[in-house]
Order: structure tokens, then C-alpha cells, then sequence
């Protein structure tokens, strides 16, 4: 289930699409559900049919959904996959541009919850990877698992990275640190293998590890006066 958020006209484009979108349930469907129009939105109200002189016949009760337990294995996991990577690259929660929660910070509370709250799923899965991952890697030294969060230990301050955002917070005030990340951060992983790919989340992580692992060394005028700030 989908829904657009927001008002109309003033949260949509000039096309009538709307610019955010908030989801719900996942639900499986028989194959032959194809010869069923089913229409889920947010309201749970029900599904519509199609129009008559539509491609898809109305006639006919619309299929009940399937019990999870009826789902392939394999279709189940390559499904909740897409789900996730919808749901999660997509959210404004991984855009370290929203601290301020968007227009007229509708959605500050949202974006709060989602940077820095608790781990989802594919998060806590991230997390078993890293604690495998970060023992081999150059940074171990200065790098661990802190509950929901990789925490680096720099030269001027520490540092704690998300493991469901990847956005940062730096001790001892949790002031938020804003990295826009660019083609130059995700060289700084170098050769270091992802255990599986697709995860844009995780090489964010490492990247902006290995980052703030040198923080004496960063350039970037924007980030080194909210570290020093």
C-alpha cells in the first residue's frame, strides 16, 4: 500500500505527481490476480475494479490474498528485497540535507526518528556484517559497534554513524554532521569487498569511516568547520 503525502497542488509537481509518497503493507497475490484489477492504497478502504471496457475483466469476486506461509522462499526474499531498497534508499531520512525536516519542517520528526532511531531489519543484518567486516579493515583501531551505531575515533572528535541512515552524530554534544556524499567519498573505501551487493547504505558507512578515521586530513571547508564548530 502506497499513498501520496501531502496536500494536493501543493505538494505535487505541475503533472499532478506527488513529490513524497508514505507505505504500508506488502501483499501477496495469486499469479492469476493479474486478471483482477486490484487497486491498495493507504485508507485501507478496499479495492476498486476496473471500468468495464477496461483491458482487465471485473466481473467476479477480486482474489484473497495469500498467507506468507504459501509465498516461495525465493520469491518471498527477492520481493522484501525490493521492498526494502524502496522503502529505504528512498526515504528522506537518508538525505542528510533534511535536518531542518523539509518544508516548513513538516517532517522533522520523521526524519529525527528515521536517522537515528531504532534499527530495522536489513539495519540489525548490517550490523552482523560490520562486526565481521571492521576487524579486518585498516581502521580497526579506532572503530566499533555502539549499539546502533559505528563509532570512530578521530583525531579531533568521535564520531557515531547510524547503521540504518549512515548519518552522523559527534560526541560528547550529539551534534549532527552533515556529509553530502560525492564520487570522491566512495573511492575512499578503495578495495575493500562488500559482502553482498546492492546495500548503498553500507558503503556510505564505510566511506564516511574511513573519512573521519583521518579527519585531520579532510579538506572540505563545510565539514571541518562543523567539526571544529
Amino acid at each position: 500500500w502506497v499513498e501520496g503525502l501531502g496536500e494536493y497542488g501543493e505538494d505535487t509537481t505541475e503533472t499532478g505527481t506527488y513529490l513524497r509518497l508514505v507505505t504500508d503493507q506488502v501483499r501477496f497475490y495469486p499469479i492469476n490476480a493479474a486478471n483482477n484489477y486490484v487497486h491498495a492504497y493507504g485508507g485501507g478502504n478496499g479495492y476498486a475494479p476496473m471500468p468495464p471496457n477496461s483491458f482487465y475483466r471485473d466481473e467476479g469476486p477480486i482474489l484473497d490474498q495469500l498467507p506468507l506461509e504459501e509465498i516461495p522462499p525465493l520469491v518471498f526474499s527477492e520481493i522484501m528485497r525490493d521492498v526494502d531498497m524502496f522503502v529505504g534508499v528512498t526515504s528522506v531520512g537518508n538525505d542528510p540535507t533534511w535536518q531542518d525536516g523539509g518544508p516548513e519542517r513538516r517532517f522533522t520528526e520523521y526524519w529525527r526518528s528515521s536517522s537515528f532511531g531504532h534499527l530495522t531489519e536489513s539495519a540489525q543484518s548490517r550490523k552482523v556484517v560490520l562486526e565481521r567486516l571492521i576487524p579486518r579493515l585498516k581502521i580497526r583501531d579506532c572503530a566499533e559497534i555502539d549499539g546502533k551505531f559505528l563509532k570512530i575515533k578521530g583525531d579531533i572528535r568521535t564520531y557515531k554513524i547510524h547503521l540504518g541512515s549512515s548519518n552522523i552524530i559527534m560526541e560528547p554534544n550529539d551534534q549532527y554532521l552533515c556529509i553530502v556524499p560525492d564520487s570522491k567519498m566512495n573511492k575512499k573505501i578503495g578495495d575493500v569487498f562488500l559482502p553482498f551487493e546492492g546495500d548503498r547504505t553500507l558503503s556510505l558507512i564505510l566511506s564516511k569511516a574511513f573519512l573521519l578515521a583521518e579527519d585531520t586530513k579532510i579538506k572540505d571547508s563545510v565539514i571541518v568547520n562543523q567539526i571544529k564548530r
